[in-house]
């Protein structure tokens, strides 16, 4: 009877080892391309390719290459983390081929279904060969139906065959690296950078496009666009200034270390100062620190600064502080960034923190400043990357002015 009891004793604890250990077994996925799938307002799908090799997960955005390294597994389950913004995927593992779960943004408190899955190639499936070729420039409007909502834009597109590149800039930036398809006569659009998920979808009929531009699954607008070789958007100068009454810029937010910072600290005096109204959160405003950042290791010893103000919808100043500090040290931005509000991006709140502007229009806004203290130019929006010809205009743009600061 001890003998036979033993020995069912032992016949357990096997059996719990055994199960024990295929729980903690590290769940492998297959290497190569992976198609991911969020679901928008409308259950419309927004389609993005990935890569997964070294156990690292590459998104393609066009041109764009954006390398999650923070891959963590809990058993059947998989986090992938965005590089800078806060923004992550976490799902199940359902097999080696096939992972579903969501797209969540904390601090907004959005989540967005998704699923991947592994050797789809094809962004968009393609029935019909296209009917119509969109290369070129399309004058555009968003929510024409809203006075209050409505606001101009310009598409810019390359297509080569069935495939579509390029992005709409607008007054306050651009929606970066569009990639899509033209399927008979339907442009389909996407792009998703862990900061926004954009889809756009659009019928094309006597050069004119009508559509519906869809973010996340929280918002949808209709939207008109007329091919115009010859439309170009208002000077990105002439939207933001100081008002009446004011000559001058300055603030007082603090670093991290929590001490206070204005212009009229020391590292400032006779300096050309750069100032950067932005967000952590914000893609344009992260392409922008990029070049500032090059620009400023390139060019610091000859007597320019740059302070960035950051806007933050974190919801707490630790919670804000950590969004600065991760932006600063993936991009190895060399320059202060400032809090200068959380828990809120609201363009009017920020109004306040800034009153000497006739408005906060965007993030990012650029205000250059002569060595006595003068303003001299506003930068309103950024056109990043991908809008190609226009970004290396500003990139010109930006260093002749600069120079020219320099040298007075």
């Amino acid at each position: 009877m001890k003998n036979s009891l033993l020995v069912f004793v032992v016949f357990l604890l096997v059996i719990s080892c055994k199960d024990a250990g295929s729980s903690s077994e590290k769940v492998t996925l297959n290497d190569g391309i992976w198609r991911a799938e969020l679901t928008l307002k409308d259950q419309k799908l927004l389609p993005f390719i990935l890569e997964y090799k070294d156990s690292v997960f590459t998104v393609f955005n066009a041109e764009e290459r954006i390398e999650m390294t923070d891959i963590q597994f809990d058993g059947d389950s998989i986090t992938m983390q965005m590089p800078v913004f806060e923004g992550f995927l976490r799902g199940k593992i359902v097999s080696e081929e096939l992972i579903t779960g969501n797209f969540i943004k904390p601090s907004l408190n959005r989540v967005v279904p998704f699923a991947m899955r592994h050797g789809e190639a094809n962004r968009f499936e393609v029935a019909s060969k296209p009917l119509v070729d969109v290369s070129g420039n399309w004058e555009t409007l968003f929510s024409a139906h809203s006075e209050e909502d409505k606001y101009i834009a310009k598409g810019v597109f390359d297509q080569k065959g069935d495939k579509v590149t390029g992005t709409f800039r607008t007054t306050t930036g651009d929606y970066r690296y569009l990639e899509g398809v033209v399927d008979d006569a339907t442009l389909k659009l996407s792009t998703f950078d862990g900061a926004h998920a954009f889809l756009f979808e659009a019928t094309i009929k006597d050069s004119i496009m009508y559509g519906f531009f869809y973010s996340g699954n929280h918002w949808k607008e209709p939207f008109t666009a007329e091919m115009n070789a010859g439309f170009e958007l208002p000077s990105a100068e002439s939207l933001t200034y100081l008002k009446e009454g004011y000559d001058s810029f300055d603030f007082s937010f603090p670093n991290a270390e929590g001490t206070m910072v204005s212009l009229k600290d020391e590292q400032f005096k006779n300096k050309v100062v750069i100032v950067q109204i932005m967000g952590t959160w914000c893609p344009n405003c992260l392409d922008e620190t990029k070049y500032y950042s090059e620009y400023y290791n390139a060019s610091k010893d000859k007597g320019v600064e740059f302070v960035s103000l950051a806007f933050e919808y974190a919801p707490s100043e630790e919670k804000a502080f950590l969004a600065i500090n991760r932006l600063q040290e993936k991009i190895g931005v060399p320059y202060p960034i400032l809090l200068a509000q959380y828990g809120s991006s609201s363009k009017k709140k920020a109004n306040e923190k800034l009153p000497m502007l006739n408005h906060v229009l965007s993030y990012p806004t650029s205000i250059f400043i002569d060595k006595k203290g003068k303003v001299r130019k506003i930068h309103t929006g950024f056109n990043g990357p991908a809008t190609g010809d226009k970004y290396h205009e500003f990139v010109t743009n930006f260093e002749e002015f600069v120079d020219a600061l320099l040298n007075e």
